[in-house]
């Protein structure tokens, strides 16, 4: 984890991998409005990096982030008035972007996890969506994600009820991929994001955006999108024989 600082986001690189820290440990890492700017920059920084293949973004301590920083919301400008949200940035991206969430992650931190590829969680997690309950509405696209995330049901309870969910529980109903230690959190994560740095950018990306193209469409919509990016897909056969050698070895019971 790196040193802590006054900088809303930290980042660090290890690898192709660019990790980025929700700083503001002392405030459950609320995202205020420097934060929701350091976000955006360093997500646009990291899809232009052709260095950077994967992101991965956690919380400095023991939370993910509270959400919302409500009470400079509520004093000054709203967050509607900064232009694109953060999430609308997470959609926008090209690359995979993993929620590595270790401890309570709340409202439109809840929304943000939501917008990343897909979340790992520590034991130590917790989820809610208060929105409803504080007289709100989602804003970051939590109601359009969550019902594809875990079903229109299950995203009834949790956006209309705003009880928290546990890590087993939100394991169970499919919000998050894995569960693990905290301690083993960031380790797991980056082991993820590093086999997907492995391999091939371009084809990562593509698939990235054909899945979440196809994911709100019918399955003929969604195959049709396919065939057009099969059919506009221009492959190296060396490259692919190079990696699949490489693949197959790394397979091997003996490798």
């Amino acid at each position: 984890m790196p040193d802590s600082n006054d900088d809303p986001v930290l980042v660090t690189r290890e690898d192709h991998v660019a990790i980025l820290t929700l700083n503001r440990p002392d405030r459950r890492n609320a995202i205020n409005r420097a934060m929701r700017k350091a976000i955006k920059r360093e997500l646009w920084k990291a899809d232009a990096d052709e260095d950077v293949r994967v992101v991965v973004i956690t919380g400095a301590g023991t939370a993910f982030s509270s959400g919302v920083d409500l009470p400079e919301a509520l004093a000054g400008p709203p967050p509607r008035t900064e232009g694109p949200t953060p999430t609308q940035i997470l959609r926008a991206i090209s690359k995979p972007v993993i929620a590595a969430v270790n401890g309570p992650c709340y409202t439109g931190a809840f929304e943000f996890a939501v917008n990343c590829s897909f979340i790992i969680a520590s034991e130590q997690a917790v989820f809610a969506d208060t929105h409803a309950s504080i007289g709100l509405l989602n804003g970051w696209g939590g109601s359009a994600m969550l019902p594809r995330i875990v079903g229109l049901p299950a995203a009834v309870q949790i956006i209309l009820s705003g009880d928290p969910i546990d890590a087993a529980t939100a394991l169970r109903i499919g919000l998050v991929n894995e569960v693990v230690p905290g301690e083993q959190l960031l380790e797991r994560s980056l082991a993820i994001a590093g086999s997907i740095a492995t391999s091939h950018p371009a084809a990562v990306q593509r698939m990235l955006r054909l899945l979440k193209e196809g994911a709100g469409a019918s399955v003929a919509h969604a195959l049709g999108l396919e065939a057009e990016a099969v059919a506009s897909w221009r492959s190296d056969g060396k490259d692919i024989g190079d990696r699949f050698g490489k693949s197959a070895a790394k397979q091997r019971p003996d490798a």
